[in-house]
């Protein structure tokens, strides 16, 4: 039981880690200030933030660090880097230090390379003490590097609401601060014990909990994220933002009174696994056989003709059957090498001959990509229609808006008993927002229409972001997401880089020269017209590559459904 406990506390901390790591978001709040005192244009600037993309190019070091050194050690190391990064940076825009624009470059290359190493070592430690609930551990914990913004907000006020630079000192100090805190329950990790049969349903309850706070937790930094009305009250504000992130520390205390709960409270729930484990322990074998790369697909069919012959054919499949049998342009394009199964695994060769994955690589490119690149350049949107004072509070929107999505990418995994859709639809809803969004600040400049659209575009992006890991396991196995995942977000450091360049050469068209630095400056809502009217277009591709993902990849999640259901009902 002591285990079960230790567990729950890594989560915790796990929790705090990215709650504090996720310092790129705050980009846009300092940096109408680092292009001032560096005497850059619209274009360079935009290199320094592709620059904190660019690192996840780089993600796989931390991989390779883990073959050899322990994780606290991996967690440091990504502290430090941080530390350097944003530390040099801080000591640059207050004046203390003067360095050419390539070492600057470079700092930001380091600053953002320690945010995967802090993603990697979250990771693993979800992977390693959920197995069995590893999607909701991912997309709890992922979904709380969405605040990080609204949280230095918080401590920015409670500080020195004045200087902008203060951002960079705290990206460099807090994360390094945490990693002390979080140390004790990384090093004392319990050992890999086998759940009990009520295990998996137990700690799916513990997440029900956990999500129920983080919501709390989002909604209160909503509502007092950007509060500025004195030093004072936004001290207690971000006192109170990090008790809510204490709170879940009861979780040990409730895994010891557990027996309450699941007589009392959790007989009125059913709550079924993460989306790709299943409930009992006997299910959880017979998945894992389908997923692992020892099963063989040749084992799977034995296995899924066994269970269908005695099942059933209702109308829906027989539509289904008879939609497939019609050799339209269109059915060829969704039938065409399709997916046969989910969880197979697919090494580098086959992944990129594979036409699932370069719809999904469009899909993300043309639509989460597309709203990390609208938060860069948030300053200098809102600098442009006026809305300077502002800044902060449409970063904290974007910020909470990032968050509530990526708590929503879990989501299908509690419905899932009522309502089953597959992820890659849920991946076509969610890219819906953004599409809207952009259009809306094509077509107005009004701080309404703004606040509107920054909301949306971080709702579309952060479930984006939260759900891809689990998207990426289940299309293409979960052995190999690892490689698969950091193959497949190669596209944000070349989103990052074509769009910001696009969006800084329309800026620099409309813009006149600064009076004392010589950077560029627009007003105006054509400073980002023809972007938003680009990026909208774009986001239109997205949606489209997602709905024929989606379509072409239906079927292998029902028939991962028939077989979970007929193999629960089997062992039932």
């Amino acid at each position: 039981m002591a285990g079960q406990s230790r567990k729950w506390m890594i989560l915790v901390a796990t929790i705090w880690i990215q709650a504090f790591t996720g310092t790129n978001f705050d980009f846009s709040t300092y940096s109408s200030d680092l292009k001032s005192v560096l005497g850059i244009s619209q274009v360079q600037l935009n290199y320094l933030a592709v620059a904190s993309d660019l690192g996840k190019v780089f993600g796989w070091s931390s991989g390779l660090a883990l073959l050899y050194f322990p994780l606290w050690t991996v967690l440091f190391a990504a502290a430090i880097m941080g530390f350097v990064g944003y530390g040099v940076q801080w000591l640059v825009i207050t004046n203390v230090i003067s360095l050419p624009y390539i070492l600057v470059f470079l700092c930001c290359l380091l600053a953002g390379l320690s945010i995967c190493w802090f993603n990697t070592v979250c990771f693993v430690l979800c992977i390693r003490n959920f197995p069995a609930n590893r999607s909701l551990a991912l997309s709890l914990t992922v979904s709380f590097n969405g605040v990080s913004a609204a949280l230095y907000t918080l401590a920015y006020n409670a500080i020195n609401p004045i200087s902008t630079q203060l951002y960079l000192l705290l990206n460099a100090l807090i994360p390094l601060i945490v990693s002390f805190a979080a140390l004790i329950p990384i090093i004392r990790q319990p050992p890999l014990e086998p759940l009990p049969p009520d295990g998996v349903r137990r700690d799916s309850f513990m997440f029900l909990l956990l999500n129920i706070l983080a919501v709390l937790n989002g909604v209160y930094l909503l509502l007092f994220g950007s509060k500025t009305s004195g030093v004072t009250s936004a001290r207690l504000l971000f006192g109170g933002s990090i008790l809510l992130l204490i709170l879940p520390l009861c979780l040990p205390g409730l895994v010891y009174a557990r027996n309450w709960y699941l007589h009392k409270v959790h007989s009125s729930f059913r709550l079924e696994g993460s989306g790709f484990i299943l409930v009992d322990v006997d299910e959880l074998e017979i998945h894992k056989g389908m997923v692992t790369r020892e099963a063989s697909f040749d084992g799977y069919q034995l296995l899924n003709d066994d269970i269908v012959l005695r099942t059933a054919i209702t109308p829906v499949q027989k539509s289904f059957i008879e939609d497939n049998n019609s050799r339209s342009c269109c059915s060829k394009l969704i039938t065409r090498n399709q997916l046969g199964m989910l969880g197979e695994e697919h090494p580098l060769f086959m992944l990129l001959c594979r036409s699932d994955f370069w719809l999904y690589y469009i899909a993300y490119f043309c639509g989460g990509t597309i709203g990390l690149v609208y938060s860069n350049n948030l300053g200098q949107i809102a600098q442009s229609l006026g809305q300077s004072s502002e800044t902060t509070t449409l970063v904290t929107l974007y910020s909470s808006f990032s968050f509530f999505g990526r708590l929503l990418s879990a989501t299908p995994d509690y419905i899932r008993a009522k309502f089953y859709f597959a992820r890659t639809g849920w991946l076509a809803v969610a890219l819906f927002p953004t599409t809207v969004a952009l259009f809306l600040l094509a077509s107005s400049g009004s701080l309404s229409a703004l606040q509107a659209g920054t909301a949306l575009i971080g709702l579309s992006s952060g479930f984006i972001f939260a759900a891809a890991v689990s998207i990426t396991s289940e299309l293409f196995g979960p052995n190999s997401v690892g490689v698969n995942h950091n193959i497949l977000i190669t596209n944000i450091p070349i989103g990052s880089l074509v769009y910001g360049f696009l969006a800084a050469l329309v800026y620099e068209s409309h813009s006149t020269a600064g009076s004392k630095t010589g950077s560029v400056i627009c007003m105006g809502r054509d400073c980002y017209f023809l972007t938003f009217v680009w990026w909208g277009c774009l986001s239109v591709i997205g949606l489209a590559s997602s709905v024929v993902l989606f379509l072409r990849t239906r079927r292998a999640y029902q028939r991962f459904e028939q077989d979970r259901i007929a193999s629960s009902m089997l062992y039932s």
